[in-house]
């Protein structure tokens, strides 16, 4: 009876978290819109014209609305063939980059492993210390990963920080589990596969995530590392166009249409990269959060 009666009884905010409320949807609103803005502006351009943009037009909704710069940048061959390779390097990857991750996080999460403190110490040296640029790509020359796929993929396969997440991660994977997989059979790889992994998907959808995104808007790797047109990622293609844009002729000595694409390449280019993101993220963006927290936990 008391409990019915106390279900019963509604709680009632007080006047101080109502105001805190009020106040935090007001800040979070600024926030919002903060956020939002630079995108909104950015894609308003890119459909604008050029007059538009160089009188300042512009705010959040295009003016003297045209798709010139779209069209004349996705009617060119070369575009689509470096959006092809993007895709590519990005699934190759991103793909590779979670297998080694795993194998690698998931003996170090092993407090029972041997010289595991030493490892891991080997692992987070890496993050302040290098080889540098020439000693790099004379290291990639000489195993001849120059303008191939791998010259692009491996110098990015693997990320100190992802991997310190991921070990804490499944270091809060219940040692229960693994044990009662080891007792029906399973071996430790057995126990990573069908046991670890499957508990572990929010940090599994974050990292795919970050190292999608890495891969996707990777340029420099390409820079360094493929002299070849053809193999080209779009990132660093529309850099070329951007360059191209900004040092162009006279205004004078060029079309109309050269200039409008001149004034708005760059907001078009950030639009058709950030797109395919912007897609993927709210896919994976319920395990964001989890897997932030429960990977960042301090040991």
């Amino acid at each position: 009876m008391k409990t019915q009666t106390l279900r019963s009884v509604r709680v009632r905010d007080s006047a101080s978290y109502k105001v805190f409320r009020f106040f935090n949807a007001i800040v979070m609103l600024f926030v919002c819109a903060v956020t939002l803005y630079p995108f909104l502006y950015l894609v308003a351009q890119s459909f604008s014209s050029e007059t538009a943009i160089m009188q300042g037009k512009v705010t959040i909704f295009p003016v003297h609305f045209n798709v010139a710069t779209y069209v004349s940048v996705l009617k060119k061959g070369e575009f689509m063939h470096s959006y092809k390779n993007t895709l590519v390097y990005t699934l190759i990857g991103t793909t590779a980059s979670m297998v080694f991750s795993c194998l690698l996080a998931y003996p170090l999460s092993k407090q029972k492993l041997w010289g595991n403190k030493f490892i891991m110490k080997l692992i987070i040296f890496t993050m302040y210390f290098g080889g540098g640029l020439i000693p790099n790509y004379i290291l990639m020359q000489r195993l001849g990963l120059v303008n191939k796929v791998a010259g692009f993929i491996i110098p990015s396969l693997l990320s100190t920080y992802y991997i310190i997440l991921m070990r804490s991660f499944f270091r809060n994977v219940p040692k229960d589990l693994e044990e009662a997989g080891e007792i029906d059979g399973l071996t430790p790889m057995g126990n990573l596969i069908h046991v670890v992994l499957p508990l572990s998907m929010p940090i599994i959808a974050t990292m795919i995530l970050f190292n999608a995104v890495n891969y996707w808007n990777n340029w420099y790797n390409a820079f360094l590392y493929l002299d070849k047109k053809d193999m080209w990622p779009v990132a660093y293609y529309l850099r070329t166009i951007i360059n191209g844009a900004s040092t162009s002729a006279d205004p004078g000595e060029v079309s109309a249409e050269k200039m409008q694409i001149a004034a708005n390449i760059k907001s078009c280019s950030m639009v058709l990269m950030t797109l395919p993101i912007i897609c993927i993220y709210p896919i994976i963006q319920k395990y964001y959060v989890q897997g932030m927290m429960l990977g960042g936990v301090k040991e």
